[in-house]
């Protein structure tokens, strides 16, 4: 202890401790470092900060050394060089709007998107001047004949969340890049694991980290990367001005789960199959919408393009059951429970009215569609709860 500390108070020696950690501590954890305030260690450092620089530490809601840490471990697994968090996967959409898009600027956006970003376009269409405009999801090349001067973003989404379109990616991302438009894919579908989106031309991937890489269903966070600094400049800009950050702890829970990520994807990618490939032969299912399956819209794509499919799939039901069956066959389910979002370890369905969430493309299907998220339980008892829902529910 210094001669100055030993004449303090004992209060303020409880705020201002004198201690020292011995060397060497080593665990496979990275440490929870929370900060409101980062200290500066002198006026020069504080006068010398530059937001722009991500290896200068300002202040807790832009980043710590948790933060950063994950932040690098998601650029890797997608092959980019910069990761910003958000507090959700919407957040980091909005991120990505607010970044890149003013009023008089126009915006492409899938008729199959997540229906919160369709929601959001529709906002900043109506009270700020934004032309928003959906297309078909598999234009493909097509796009260009769709991109206008003032057009600034092309959305993409691989596969629908819902319906399991997989479009071309690589043929929209040209297209765009061309035209000198940035492209942003939700990318959750494949947590970056089974779809490498840099690497086929599009700009920004997004994911809602609440999925695969939590893991446990219990925290919500996004994240935005990119592999070009002047697009990870403009992203960190307009986070930064709207004040968005994330909790460290939250961080430490996405850390510790992703070295069993993949080991998880793979095991949801081997049930759902199993099970989709067993409810495609039921009578009582009129399509199987999981891009593994020739039928599915995209299965080439899928094919050129991704290594697995994870545990989301979706099924329509025969349309000689009403909405009102579906919903009780639903409710009858015992293992899945009734819930948005995915990446668990527990399984879920959901109904959706398809016809309701699209504005351009036609819907070929006349029957209620469920979508389904295989957890981590065997998939035999998913099969016995499906058919024991069914005849209680469907006769």
């Amino acid at each position: 202890m210094t001669d100055s500390a030993s004449a303090r108070s004992r209060q303020t020696r409880i705020v201002h401790p004198e201690f020292e950690t011995a060397p060497g501590f080593e665990s496979f954890s990275t440490p929870v470092m929370r900060a409101s305030t980062v200290v500066f260690p002198d006026l020069a450092a504080v006068r010398s900060a530059d937001w722009r620089n991500d290896a200068q530490w300002r202040y807790g809601l832009h980043a710590t050394p948790t933060s950063a840490t994950l932040m690098q471990h998601l650029a890797q697994i997608e092959g980019g060089k910069h990761a910003l968090l958000q507090p959700s996967g919407l957040s980091a959409i909005s991120n990505v709007y607010f970044a890149l898009v003013k009023a008089g600027d126009d915006v492409l956006i899938p008729d199959n998107v997540y229906s919160p970003n369709r929601e959001h376009g529709n906002w900043l269409a109506h009270d700020f001047g934004v032309s928003v405009r959906y297309y078909d999801p598999m234009i493909g090349a097509g796009i260009a004949q769709l991109i206008r001067p003032n057009t600034r973003l092309i959305w993409i989404e691989a596969p629908g969340s819902v319906t399991m379109e997989v479009p071309d990616v690589p043929a929209i991302a040209a297209a765009a890049r061309a035209r000198k438009v940035v492209t942003a894919i939700d990318n959750t579908y494949s947590a970056g694991l089974a779809f490498r989106p840099l690497e086929h031309g599009v700009d920004i991937s997004v994911q809602a980290l609440t999925k695969y890489q939590s893991g446990g269903s219990d925290l919500l966070m996004g994240a935005t990367i990119t592999a070009d600094e002047a697009l990870h400049q403009e992203l960190k800009r307009a986070r930064m001005r709207m004040g968005i950050g994330v909790s460290v702890d939250d961080c430490s829970l996405v850390l510790r789960s992703l070295p069993s990520m993949k080991a998880r994807f793979e095991a949801h990618d081997r049930s759902a199959l199993a099970l989709a490939h067993w409810l495609k032969a039921r009578p009582e299912i009129s399509a199987m919408l999981h891009p593994a399956f020739p039928d599915c819209p995209g299965h080439a794509e899928f094919t050129r393009d991704f290594t697995g499919a994870g545990g989301l799939f979706s099924v329509v039901f025969h349309e000689r059951y009403s909405p009102a069956q579906i919903d009780a066959f639903v409710e009858a389910l015992e293992l899945f429970a009734i819930g948005w979002s995915w990446g668990g370890a527990h399984s879920l369905a959901m109904p959706y009215d398809v016809a309701s969430m699209r504005s351009t493309s036609q819907w070929p299907h006349r029957g209620t569609l469920v979508r389904f998220y295989v957890g981590l339980e065997d998939e035999a008892d998913l099969r016995a709860d499906i058919e024991r829902a069914m005849q209680a529910a469907l006769g």
